[in-house]
């Protein structure tokens, strides 16, 4: 009699909950169920990426990649329990309700919390983290409010202002992939629904105005065109490999750089993709496979294994180098903001001399390939130890094995740091006023200085030697022995020129 008194005292459940557990769920409540799922395996990887600081890819990246269906709601969801996930952690721990089962899926179960105490309500219709969680709602309501009030806030908005993302209004850039479509014709096109205009440095892009969503325009699903931020665009242009030539990307994934150099050699000649990450290498295969390029083979390994003197390389031209950074340039595009690294770590001084070292290692094993004439090295970094610092160490060895540094977009007003002389020839773009903080540079060897200079617009370019005299003058305070004498010879180089230029206009008033 006990055992069946214990029984039958377990409480029913209400006609209501069987009701809403046994009836088919809606299209609605489907979507969400898999949208939750989808948003959880995002956060495993950004989560995992930021906690190794050797991400996968970006929250975008991973979000609008193919193997995402409802790429709105997964990225919102994915966005929204990073921006709550300090406070979902606590009141996950004041609450004290999940056990060695359910801490395995610990990103779904953040997910759920989200939505539950922040989001959309949630049915009973769904899998057993859902109904796990929503057992304990008010567990979880309860620990929410001791967290309100032993924060001293009165709202949720005050307890997640701090955790607000920065206002960015970069404008929205696409890069036309001219190995399916012609600019002009994608100017029409977008023209139809937004503002668009040509961009005055990269002739393939075209820029759109801040907060344009395109993920699913049908350009972009098509690899028409490709979401792609101008100084990302920028490196494949400044390294601008001619058509038959034999180019090796060292660091390739996600690709985008990749299909751009493609597009630029029209198809044809070899590109060699390189890329050590094998998580990485199907998003490369993913976006070459979109760009419609046949002349890119990917080569799953480690750049710096790869032997210069090997045979199957004695006929690459020309390197890009875009090699792991501390991405520090981009953090507000990436919404690395997001991450908790970023609110725990104020600079992380090891790692970045640990990157420094890989990118001084990796620049100088591009400049040793025996026929190589054009190496770009290039990061996503605003700092000066993976960047000026990386070119100035290597630099000995590039002037030995015949290089040179070249200006690369010589009408570019921002240069590199004056440190050592010949940082002028630099690029650099800015993180708040460019919306990018990108960092480029451009080896040439010296027999092709010429073709080079034609090629980017130097030759003969008074605004090249104008920007020059800026670049000196705006930091002449920094390092006086360093940059007097560059100075001077862009002075004896414009009082050259306009001989030059009197002396033509003699001889065609000669002639006439």
């Amino acid at each position: 009699m006990v055992r069946k008194k214990a029984l039958s005292s377990k409480p029913k459940p209400s006609a209501a909950a069987e009701k809403s557990e046994n009836r088919r769920p809606s299209n609605a409540e489907r979507s969400a169920y898999f949208a939750r799922r989808e948003a959880a395996k995002v956060l495993r990887s950004v989560l995992q990426g930021d906690a190794q600081r050797h991400a996968v890819g970006s929250i975008k990246s991973l979000v609008y990649g193919p193997s995402v269906k409802n790429k709105k709601a997964t990225f919102a969801l994915v966005c929204q329990t990073l921006k709550h996930l300090p406070i979902i952690k606590n009141v996950l721990e004041s609450a004290a309700i999940l056990n060695s089962k359910w801490k395995r899926q610990e990103e779904l179960i953040y997910i759920i919390v989200y939505d539950i105490l922040f989001g959309q309500e949630i049915s009973l219709v769904g899998g057993d983290a859902e109904k796990f969680l929503i057992g304990r709602k008010n567990a979880l309501q309860s620990a929410l409010a001791k967290l309100l009030v032993g924060k001293k806030v009165r709202s949720i908005e005050d307890l997640i202002d701090f955790y607000q993302p920065p206002d960015v209004s970069k404008p929205c850039c696409v890069r036309v992939n001219t190995l399916k479509a012609d600019v002009d014709c994608a100017l029409l096109e977008l023209g139809k629904q937004f503002t668009v205009r040509k961009d005055d440095i990269v002739p393939d892009l075209l820029i759109l105005p801040p907060h344009t969503d395109l993920h699913n325009h049908p350009l972009v699903l098509n690899g028409s065109v490709f979401l792609q931020g101008k100084a990302s665009s920028m490196v494949a242009a400044v390294l601008a490999p001619k058509p038959g030539w034999e180019v090796l990307d060292a660091c390739s994934a996600p690709g985008n750089k990749t299909v751009h150099l493609a597009a630029l050699m029209r198809g044809k000649g070899k590109i060699i993709a390189c890329e050590l990450n094998k998580d990485r290498i199907k998003r490369l295969e993913d976006t070459v496979r979109l760009s419609g390029a046949t002349n890119i083979e990917v080569l799953h390994g480690d750049f710096l294994n790869l032997n210069p003197k090997d045979p199957s390389f004695s006929k690459i031209r020309a390197i890009l180098l875009d090699p792991s950074c501390s991405g520090s340039g981009t953090t507000a595009q990436r919404l690395d903001y997001l991450l908790p690294s970023h609110a725990t770590d104020v600079t992380d001084t090891e790692r970045l001399k640990k990157l420094s070292a890989f990118q001084k290692k990796a620049l100088a094993h591009a400049l040793s390939f025996p026929a190589v004439e054009r190496v770009v090295y290039s990061t996503c970094s605003v700092n000066q130890i993976e960047n000026e610092d990386v070119i100035m160490s290597v630099l000995p060895l590039a002037t030995s094995h015949g290089f040179q540094l070249v200006t690369p977009f010589p009408q570019w007003h921002r240069r590199g740091l004056p440190v050592f002389r010949g940082s002028e020839n630099l690029l650099r773009t800015d993180p708040i006023e460019d919306q990018e903080g990108f960092f480029i540079a451009l080896f040439v060897k010296k027999s092709n200085i010429n073709d080079s200079e034609e090629q980017n617009g130097i030759r003969n370019n008074p605004r090249t030697i104008s920007t020059q005299k800026r670049h000196f003058k705006r930091y002449s305070h920094v390092n006086r022995k360093n940059i007097l004498m560059p100075a001077v010879y862009s002075g004896a180089l414009k009082i050259w020129y306009f001989r030059l230029i009197l002396q033509r206009r003699t001889r065609r008033t000669k002639l006439v």
